[in-house]
């Protein structure tokens, strides 16, 4: 005898799951929380006590004073405007032929044939530093001991900080190439680099200065270097 099976026959159940059952209670569950919530509000003005803003109004003390503005500044008028400058023309001027120089050459003008220079007078020229005519510059002749000479007289603070200075001095140097008087012409700014500049000076020898063929004292202006390695 065959068996039967119970479900046969019978429509499948359908079983809700959570969040249809949600979606389902959700319009009770919002209403019913705005009517709750109304209420609570209804309540909490009904029943509250009433306030009242204090009285925060100051009393005036003083009486006011009036202030007096100051009178009405007139702004000046502005300047007038500055007239455009005149556009220049060139004039036209014929330069004659006479008015020009001749060129100078020395097959025109032979150095035998040239005035000889001013005679010396009995003017102290040594007092100060003054222009003195010379054709041949004097030439320092002891390079070598000048250089020593720097080294040794280098202050040590600013050799040590790598410090490096220039005076310029005058010299005075007679037709001997004797240096006779010495001062600084031009400081470099450090009072040490001065005073070192002045012993460096004392040993520096030249040639004579030449006007022509002529041994002339000369004022000449000469920097002493002080520099680093």
């Amino acid at each position: 005898m065959a068996e039967t099976n119970p479900n046969v026959g019978r429509s499948p159940e359908i079983h809700e799951t959570a969040n249809e059952r949600f979606k389902r209670g959700f319009n009770s569950w919002f209403w019913g929380s705005l009517t709750v919530a109304t209420l609570f509000h209804f309540a909490v003005f009904a029943f509250l006590p009433k306030f009242s803003a204090a009285d925060m109004s100051m009393a005036a003390t003083q009486e006011l004073e009036t202030v007096e503005l100051p009178p009405e500044i007139k702004i000046p008028p502005p300047p007038k405007a500055i007239s455009r400058p005149a556009v220049p023309v060139v004039a036209s001027a014929e330069v004659k032929e006479d008015v020009t120089i001749a060129p100078t050459t020395f097959e025109d003008n032979p150095i035998e044939n040239l005035p000889p220079p001013p005679s010396s007078s009995s003017e102290d020229i040594s007092a100060a530093p003054t222009f003195t005519p010379f054709t041949v510059r004097p030439e320092l002749k002891n390079k070598t001991e000048v250089s020593k000479a720097l080294e040794r007289f280098y202050p040590p603070l600013l050799r040590d900080a790598g410090i490096s200075g220039t005076v310029q001095m005058w010299f005075f140097i007679d037709e001997d190439g004797r240096v006779i008087r010495t001062q600084v012409n031009q400081s470099s700014g450090y009072e040490a680099f001065d005073e070192a500049a002045k012993k460096v000076a004392e040993l520096m020898r030249f040639s004579p200065a030449l006007n022509r063929d002529k041994k002339v004292p000369v004022w000449v202006s000469i920097p002493i270097v002080f520099q680093t390695q």
